[in-house]
């Protein structure tokens, strides 16, 4: 999972070389940690939260796949 957020926002951002994401795993979740340089972080939300919002969806769905829930945190 952690690679598909990584392909996602570095297909979003200006600077891929600044993405870090940092993993935290339990024992039914899994929190994102998705950090972007400061520049970048509008893109990574969107408009109104739109692309923030798509980003959890496609991440949800991926961890559904292994009976987990996921959270994506985004920072900069």
């Amino acid at each position: 999972m952690k690679e598909l957020l990584e392909y996602i926002a570095s297909t979003l951002v200006d600077n891929p070389a600044e993405i870090v994401i940092k993993e935290r795993i339990s024992r039914h979740n899994v929190t994102f940690d998705l950090i972007v340089a400061q520049a970048d972080t509008g893109k990574v939300i969107g408009r109104n939260g739109r692309v923030a919002r798509s980003i959890r969806d496609m991440m949800s769905v991926a961890a559904a796949r292994q009976n987990k829930r996921v959270h994506v945190d985004i920072k900069s």
